[in-house]
């Protein structure tokens, strides 16, 4: 057998040698198409992520009924609102419903906050029992009362206690941990590149950067070229955050900064399905008709149940207002419904409300809405 094998190895011409090369080669080729096709937007960790969308953690908005709407339309991570490491904080009932993700599709990611390493590690040791899969720590938050407690954005003035936070915090778990900041902490300090730098030392294994200081709030117009900055400085995931209100806006801000993802988050209020267009334009390069007022009503019904079904009926319809009051802040007759519906006490008359609402305006009778 060795001898024949020998035999036809010898007698074989170049060109028979080259041709299996060559088919093999054209085989090489496709598989490297489709391997690029396939492979997946960014990673975190062993979690893979298709879209480039991502929902922006915001405090009163990103519970559980309006991530999952959200991934619905095309988000591929939907982070927690963020929760106080604080163990007195963390126990309260409102706590609690933030750290609901019972049945949801993950990956599970819950943002955390606070300024000492111990209770931030432990805060998320305890997440990751409860089922988390993400950890995000929180230092982009810009409010005076988060901030006046050392925590969020004003953590980015103390680089020592950062590094810190995210060595004592990733070593404390077995998921991975990811970190959302902003640029620095005022136009004269845009230390964002040094805090990118320690957080990949630290084993954080993504960044979210929001383009404003914690000096501007949410004034003023985003700036990106600190996250392009930041981009080239890494080489974990970064996402661009920040007035990202379009999918044309969408697509500028990555091919500005070279992002791995855009984080989308007030854009969102009242307007999930702009996360859908803004998924199919960066994946196709087409605009998505606009929606329609039949599909607007079905989206808004359909949340408003499952804040019931999540919150309860007292505390179901209360957070149904605001919701509500997003999906009609451009409609010219909004304001008078909602003036109305805010004063409506019970979910059936909530549901009978919007229907007879969007009744009204499909038969072009907004005015008397």
């Amino acid at each position: 057998m060795f001898k024949i094998a020998t035999f036809c190895t010898l007698t074989v011409s170049t060109e028979q040698v080259l041709y299996p090369l060559v088919i093999n080669a054209g085989k090489l080729n496709k598989l490297k198409e489709f391997s690029a096709l396939n492979k997946p937007a960014f990673q975190i960790g062993t979690h893979q992520f298709d879209s480039k969308v991502i929902l922006a953690p915001m405090a009163g908005v990103t519970d559980r009924p309006f991530r999952e709407l959200c991934r619905k339309f095309g988000v591929s991570l939907a982070v927690s609102e963020m929760v106080s490491a604080n163990p007195k904080v963390r126990d309260t009932a409102k706590s609690q419903l933030r750290l609901n993700y019972r049945g949801e599709s993950g990956p599970r990611a819950i943002q955390i906050a606070g300024s000492e390493p111990k209770l931030l590690a432990e805060a998320a040791l305890i997440n990751q029992r409860d089922g988390a899969q993400i950890i995000d720590i929180n230092m982009g938050c810009p409010a005076k009362k988060v901030c006046k407690k050392a925590a969020g954005s004003a953590l980015l003035k103390n680089e020592l206690l950062v590094e810190q936070i995210l060595k004592t915090t990733v070593n404390a778990v077995d998921i991975p941990v990811t970190l959302k900041i902003r640029t620095g902490w005022s136009k004269s300090n845009r230390n964002g590149v040094t805090i990118a730098k320690i957080a990949q030392d630290c084993g954080i294994q993504a960044l979210a950067v929001h383009g404003r200081t914690r000096e501007c709030g949410f004034h003023g117009e985003a700036e990106y070229d600190t996250i392009a900055a930041i981009k080239q400085a890494v080489t974990i995931p970064v996402f661009a955050n920040g007035d990202i209100t379009s999918a044309k806006k969408a697509k500028y801000v990555l091919s500005y900064t070279q992002a791995d993802a855009v984080m989308v988050g007030r854009a969102a209020l009242g307007r999930p399905w702009v996360c859908k267009e803004i998924d199919q334009f960066l994946q196709t390069g087409h605009i998505i008709g606009k929606i329609s007022p039949q599909e607007v009503v079905g989206v808004v019904i359909a949340h408003l149940k499952s804040l019931y079904s999540f919150y309860g009926e007292y505390m179901g319809v209360r957070f149904a207002r605001k919701h509500v009051n997003w999906y009609l802040k451009d409609q010219p007759s909004g304001i008078k419904f909602r003036k109305i519906f805010n004063q409506l006490e019970s979910s059936d008359s909530q549901l009978a409300s919007v229907r007879n609402y969007f009744e009204l305006l499909l038969n072009g009778e907004e005015k008397t809405a």
